[in-house]
């Protein structure tokens, strides 16, 4: 059975960026930021809201659960749907919401950018510590958005006037940390990591595997360590993801066949460059050898 997505735009000029969120709440904030025309489309196990944005992008907003399976079931769902429709493909897919953030890095109300998508919970314990499953010799845990994307989105943003803004990687986990000795590992084993999320690394594996670039923005709700929910402050990151969206550059994001980088411009790991999309799973390595002793 092919499922048939409707198009109000035809012709090599369309523009498309797909944005998925976890729950209505944040697909709402979303769509306010967007403005414009939205009108909503039947999926398979679901519906998007399709925004026909003045800047001539077509944006499609998806609430696809919570986690990263949902989110990876809901991104391909509306991936393939594209383009059993028309042939076409999603620019981009923006995983989106509201987040927990490392302090100092990122306190409530920050805007955050990622430079990298990484699965923070995917793999096993050892008597040495976690190991993932990049170590393990399983496969990837770190999607790395293009650049040249992530530095767009921050410039817009400032010039916008954003000024609590922090680049740097976002954690997506399955169990939300609720602990200080749970933040405190994540942050040893991940120093760049600026919030935590439970989307964005399902959202980047479905658009990997469809050939599309995947990139990351959250707005930091609370602190990442001991749950405490009066510290939540959910409205205020809603708030900032609406404001966030309303600054970005759609019809730059979303047109076809985006600048991208030479590959010596691409930042580097220990184990050398890594791609836009996925990074490619190196060696087994112990956790010693991982760097972790």
């Amino acid at each position: 059975m092919t499922v048939r997505l409707p198009d109000e735009q035809s012709g090599p000029a369309r523009a498309r960026l797909l944005v998925v969120v976890a729950v209505p709440a944040e697909a709402g904030a979303v769509l306010r930021g967007l403005g414009g025309t939205a009108r909503r489309v039947p999926l398979p196990g679901g519906a998007l809201d399709r925004v026909a944005h003045p800047s001539g992008a077509t944006v499609d907003v998806l609430a696809g659960g919570v986690g990263p399976g949902a989110a990876a079931a809901a991104a391909a769902t509306a991936l393939t749907a594209l383009s059993a429709s028309t042939g076409d493909r999603y620019r981009l897919v923006v995983s989106a919401g509201i987040a927990g953030g490392f302090a100092p890095r990122a306190p409530i109300g920050t805007t955050v950018v990622a430079d990298a998508i990484v699965a923070a919970d995917l793999g096993a314990e050892t008597p040495e510590g976690f190991a993932d499953v990049t170590e393990l010799g399983f496969g990837t845990v770190r999607h790395t958005p293009v650049p040249a994307t992530a530095a767009l989105v921050a410039g817009a943003l400032r010039t916008a006037g954003v000024r609590t803004l922090a680049t740097g990687a976002v954690l997506t986990v399955s169990t939300v940390t609720g602990s200080a000795g749970r933040a405190a590992a994540l942050s040893a084993r991940h120093p760049d990591a600026v919030a935590e999320a439970m989307e964005g690394f399902g959202v980047a594996e479905a658009a990997a595997r469809h050939g599309v670039p995947a990139f990351e923005l959250r707005t930091v709700s609370n602190p990442v360590g001991p749950r405490d929910r009066t510290a939540w402050r959910i409205g205020e990151a809603l708030g900032a993801l609406e404001r966030a969206f309303a600054a970005l550059p759609l019809a730059a994001l979303a047109a076809p066949n985006p600048a991208r980088p030479a590959p010596a411009a691409e930042p580097r790991t220990a184990d050398g460059p890594q791609s836009h999309r996925a990074d490619p799973p190196g060696p087994r390595r112990t956790p010693k050898e991982a760097g972790r002793g």
